[in-house]
């Protein structure tokens, strides 16, 4: 069993569109697999459109398989995509967004990264929450395995979705692949990058700012992302009340270049987030030598430890760690350097392996 050449099915919606997490998280575990000389098994990644170029030139190891479809949700993933499964005779299956098709004629491995939609239904709409805690539950309970990226999210599976702890399996992500900038000579610039959820408390960071900007007259706040709270919050509305419209730009959307240059022009991170499976972003601001702020939460000392300024959720303790690392370069580079120490313990092709292992497991 041990030498079977086996045939592995990937979801791979989330590779198409915009970038998210889960869609770096998947195509850098294809990249690794298919970038490492001893992967002798074959891979079918299952998309309702054609993939992105760049990812076609990953090799002959991946075979892409369009089922073409305007709805690539529940209705694509509970119907098209078991019956293509199917058809292309996949030994197993990798479910890499937190569900999978229940009725898969394999076994499976499904990722779950968070569980915020059962520790805390308040932040999604009736219907969203409720169909991602059923078929997440679901899907936890009938695959083989769970992959999840933090020790956190593994406890609050087995919380949620009563599942044994032994079934689970820890693969966080890999580290950014960025090539360090220096901080020196920065602007003084407050960086947020991620989805605007009410868990990550914009109105805070703005408010925090404001506080920061009495001092500091030059100083910016820039956000990046789509605005996903529920109920809806409007960050520019928040700092034309605190006087700071001026000086908060708000940006739903960058390219990957824009984004390296903002992250180059930002002295400092902010992610006031009371709930993430990792937190990736601020890992990514680190990767370029920006320093973040961060909610005390057990993830984020899981994860970043001394390598952030830990806060708790509080305007004026949010705003005095802001002031600080904006204007204490020696407190910079110690956060830095910390933070570093823990990015060097991450890793893509030991992620990929654990995926992998996993998928082995299952297919016997």
């Amino acid at each position: 069993m041990a030498d079977r050449v086996l045939h592995i099915g990937v979801d791979g919606r989330e590779l198409i569109g915009q970038p998210t997490g889960v869609g770096r998280y998947v195509e850098r575990v294809l990249r690794e697999w298919t970038s490492d000389p001893a992967f002798r098994h074959r891979v079918s990644v299952f998309l309702p459109a054609p993939p992105p170029a760049h990812l076609t030139a990953l090799g002959p190891a991946i075979q892409w398989r369009v089922e073409r479809s305007r709805n690539s949700g529940t209705l694509w993933e509970q119907t098209r995509l078991p019956r293509a499964i199917g058809e292309a005779g996949v030994d197993v299956f990798f479910a890499a967004g937190y569900t999978a098709p229940l009725r898969s004629p394999c076994p499976f491995v499904v990722a779950i990264y968070d569980v915020s939609f059962a520790a805390h239904p308040e932040w999604f709409s009736w219907r969203e929450g409720m169909r991602r805690r059923w078929l997440t539950a679901r899907a936890a309970r009938g695959a083989h395995s769970i992959v999840t990226i933090s020790e956190f999210s593994a406890a609050e599976i087995v919380r949620y979705f009563t599942v044994d702890r032994a079934r689970i399996r820890i693969a966080p992500p890999g580290p950014p692949d960025v090539s360090p900038a220096a901080s020196s000579g920065r602007d003084p610039v407050v960086l947020f990058v991620g989805s605007l959820f009410n868990r990550r408390h914009i109105p805070d960071l703005i408010e925090a700012f404001a506080l920061v900007a009495e001092k500091q007259p030059d100083a910016r706040l820039i956000l990046v992302g789509a605005n996903r709270t529920n109920p809806p919050v409007d960050p520019r509305a928040i700092a034309a009340r605190l006087g700071v419209a001026h000086a908060v730009d708000w940006r739903e959307y960058v390219n990957d270049a824009d984004l390296d240059r903002l992250y180059a022009s930002a002295r400092v991170f902010a992610f006031l987030s009371d709930y993430e499976g990792f937190a990736m972003t601020p890992m990514e601001a680190l990767a370029h030598g920006v320093p973040s702020v961060l909610i005390d939460t057990p993830v984020a000392r899981e994860v970043y430890g001394d390598g952030a300024v830990l806060v708790p959720l509080d305007t004026r303790a949010i705003a005095v760690a802001l002031d600080e690392l904006l204007h204490d370069a020696s407190r910079r580079d110690g956060t830095l350097a910390a933070g570093r120490d823990r990015m060097g313990l991450l890793s893509w092709a030991r992620t990929a392996s654990t995926v992998l292992k996993a998928l082995e497991a299952a297919a016997r």
